[in-house]
């Protein structure tokens, strides 16, 4: 039986033409084992410090605690790595980390096996996940953005989810009457046969409770799917008084580590749509574990991944495991992470992801465009 020969951790920096080229930072992980097979993973850690600070983790500690074991005993290794940082605790740069080895160990099993990872996690329910056309607002250019929404639905996305702004200074939630302008706008332009969510970014305390009620109200007559990140996400009593008062569903999720943090949102009572990414709670593992509470629940489950190809592969086939899944996010625009990184990048076919009957996580990374975006 093969065992792990090295684990690789590989820091990128991109630019992201979805938003207006700013830099972005992630951090892949190839893990080889004895026979010379490969497995990538990914974690979303955004910003300069935290990529490096990951890979610090992962070089100087979880490495070296991988080498020498079976590759196919992904629960164990999983389980091994949280005991490993139970002083330093499971979640942030850890989270990050794990994440990403967890990823490549789940592909670098698929291709071991000659199996799908969706296949390896039990057989899936579907073989498709509705794709949401994600994308950041330019509240400055309501005219370029009201286009992005009429585009997208036209390519044939039947989700259509953007938020934020291109700047701190303007952004969605911030002017009542400019944001009811726009959604007023976006509706008449794609009408209501297709879905729309909005997402505010919470974390910056745009909205208070009463402020939250209120626009909620507001924007009902435009029937969104959902609204999301309204408010802080660590308030979850706020969110369950939210979603007592109003009727638009609540999106949250995507600030989430680990399974316990997920089983305290989930009993908050404060979400409708739980959203998930493998590239930060925990890798498919952790997000496998969030799943079946969300399923017990009778709630949604949306993937966030706005990264690389990897996490959308992930993503897919986590998602396509469950009955409960609504969508996942995809980039509407060619991203060097998203279609550059690998051979064979995902590509939404009438308003879908479909899985591929490939072994590992379905997409051959090219180490090349690697070396290309390679940051030190």
């Amino acid at each position: 039986m093969p065992t792990i020969k090295s684990v690789t951790a590989l820091l990128v920096a991109y630019p992201e033409p979805h938003y207006r080229n700013i830099e972005r930072y992630l951090v892949l992980v190839r893990i080889e084992d004895s026979s010379g097979q490969t497995g990538w993973g990914e974690c979303i850690s955004q910003f300069p410090e935290a990529t490096r600070a990951t890979k610090a983790l992962i070089d100087g500690g979880l490495s070296e605690l991988l080498i020498g074991r079976a590759p196919m005993n992904i629960e164990g290794l999983w389980h091994a790595m949280l005991d490993r940082c139970f002083w330093y605790g499971s979640e942030g740069i850890a989270a990050f980390a794990i994440s990403a080895i967890d990823m490549a160990l789940w592909d670098l099993k698929g291709h071991l096996l000659g199996q799908p990872v969706a296949s390896l996690l039990g057989g899936h329910v579907t073989d498709k996940v509705p794709a949401m056309a994600s994308f950041i607002l330019d509240m400055d250019d309501l005219d370029w953005t009201v286009n992005e929404f009429a585009m997208h639905q036209q390519s044939g996305f039947r989700i259509l989810k953007a938020g934020w702004g291109m700047t701190p200074d303007s952004q969605f939630g911030t002017n009542r009457e400019r944001d009811l302008l726009l959604v007023d706008r976006i509706r008449a332009a794609v009408g209501y046969e297709v879905d729309v969510i909005l997402d505010v970014a919470g974390h910056r305390r745009f909205w208070d409770l009463p402020t939250a009620i209120q626009r909620f109200n507001d924007l009902e007559p435009y029937r969104l799917r959902w609204i999301e990140q309204p408010l802080p996400s660590h308030d979850l009593a706020a969110h369950a008084k939210l979603r007592g008062a109003v009727t638009t569903p609540i999106g949250t999720g995507e600030d989430e580590w680990n399974p316990e943090s997920y089983k305290r949102l989930i009993e908050s009572g404060g979400v409708d749509v739980v959203q998930l990414d493998p590239g930060r709670c925990l890798g498919i593992t952790g997000c496998r574990q969030v799943l079946k509470m969300i399923e017990a629940a009778n709630l949604d489950a949306s993937a966030h991944t706005w990264s690389s190809a990897l996490n959308t592969a992930a993503s897919l086939h986590m998602l396509a495991n469950s009955p409960n899944h609504v969508g996942m996010d995809l980039k509407p625009h060619p991203s060097p992470m998203q279609h550059e990184l690998v051979t064979d990048p995902w590509v939404q076919v009438d308003g879908c992801v479909h899985l591929r009957d490939a072994p590992g996580l379905g997409v051959t990374v090219d180490e090349a465009v690697v070396a290309k975006y390679a940051w030190h």
